[in-house]
Formats: C-alpha cells, structure tokens, sequence
C-alpha cells in the first residue's frame, strides 16, 4: 500500500501557544483509519491544516505524492481532498437533488447551468440519481433541505462529498447531534463508501471509532501519541490514561 495524504513535520502555532507539533503522518490508499484524541487534543486545528483552511507555520502536506501546502482549499477539493463538517454546511433553502446537482456541476465545471443540465437526459442527471440512491436520498429529493430529519441532512452533506469524486474524505464527526434512530443510516453509509475512496474519520464516539476504523491515530497535546490497530490502541495504557473515558470536541 502507498500514503495518499501525508504530513511531515506539521506545526501550527498561535502566538505562543503551539497547537500542532511537529505531526508526521499518513494515510494509506483505501484506508479506513481514526484521528480520536481529547478535548483540547488539536484534532480541528490538524484538518484544517490538510484542508487548507489554515496555513501551517511549519512542515508540509502531500497528497498523492504532491505537496499541496500552499494550495487553497477549493483546489484541494478539485483534486480529491474532501471533508465534511461537525455542523452541516448545506444550503437550507434548495432540495436534495438541487444541492447534488451543483456540487457535480461544480466538479464537471458546469457550476452556474447546473438547473438547466439537471432536466436533460445527461450523464450528470444519472450521476445524481446515483449518488441519491447510495445514500438513502431518493424519498426526500425534492424536500427543502431545512425541511429533513437531522440525519438525512447529515447523509446528503456526505453524499455531497462523495459527489466531488474524493481520492480523501475526511469524515469530522458525522453522526454528531443525529438521534439514536437514525445513527445506523448514517453507519452503514460510511461502511458501504468504494473501497478506492481512503477515508479519515474525526471522532470521539468510539463505538463508531472501533465498528469502523482499521488503524486509529491518537492526538494529545497537538502532537501523535500513538498510532495502531484498534486491538492495540484499546489495550494502550498511554492512551487510556488520557483518552478513553472523556468525549467532546477537539
């Protein structure tokens, strides 16, 4: 297997409070791999340097092999760096296959026809019945966006993702504030993601941090503690000593 995101020596301070330290990491090709860590731990600072919302103060990000440092985000998300958000980012206001429509516009940079292209008989108007249907979308695509229970809301911000072809998704806390009833959606759609799709889950939950990941990444402090197999990380004394017990976001 070969890392298709990489950091080296990845730092970010603020002022004088240094929030990432120094953080060599990778991702596999077709991972299914965790970032857990405290409240506190840096974990939000940490995906915003990969997504370029922040600029690092030190150290490099790669993916696919290709430093992508200085790129803004829009232009890691062309080139398949994707993520979703702990509070939804959607538009409250446009349906389900309206929000598809424009982000597959969007990758096939046909943004501002989107609404007109949907109605032909077009390779995008099957991508988004496509996508619609992987993620349990297809009964509410023509329901206000506003309008949908929580966890539908949160599965159509994933299918978002998913219909900008990502090499990565980076997954932050996507079950977060969906009731109990609906969690299992929202499971089995991230368990069902193409096996060529590497996946990074941001979570504290850990039930669904053990059901999902294969290799999980302990963060405290801004720096990796450890890293390993879900067996391993349970049984890590380190890891329980700071981690294992507490919840909240870092």
């Amino acid at each position: 297997m070969s890392a298709v995101l990489e950091t080296r020596a990845l730092a970010k301070s603020f002022g004088g409070l240094l929030a990432t330290r120094d953080v060599t990491f990778s991702l596999e090709k077709g991972a299914r791999q965790a970032l857990i860590g405290p409240n506190g731990a840096g974990k939000t600072t940490f995906v915003n340097l990969l997504t370029g919302v922040l600029p690092p103060s030190s150290g490099q990000v790669f993916l696919a092999g290709e430093d992508i440092t200085s790129l803004r985000p829009e232009a890691r998300v062309r080139r398949g760096l994707v993520r979703t958000f702990q509070i939804n980012q959607l538009f409250a206001d446009l349906t389900p296959i309206e929000t598809l429509a424009l982000a597959v516009g969007e990758r096939l940079g046909q943004g501002k026809e989107w609404w007109r292209r949907l109605g032909a008989a077009e390779p995008m108007a099957r991508e988004v019945d496509e996508v619609a249907a992987r993620f349990g979308l297809g009964d509410v695509l023509d329901m206000r966006t506003d309008t949908l229970p929580y966890g539908k809301q949160r599965l159509l911000e994933i299918a978002v993702a998913f219909a900008c072809a990502p090499q990565v998704l980076l997954l932050d806390e996507p079950a977060a504030g969906v009731p109990e009833a609906e969690r299992r959606d929202i499971l089995d759609a991230i368990a069902a993601l193409p096996a060529d799709v590497s996946v990074l889950l941001i979570e504290h939950d850990m039930d669904l941090v053990f059901s999902f990941a294969k290799r999980i990444s302990v963060l405290v402090d801004g720096g990796l503690l450890v890293e390993g197999e879900p067996s391993a990380i349970a049984a890590d004394p380190r890891v329980r000593a700071v981690y294992l017990g507490e919840s909240g976001h870092g």
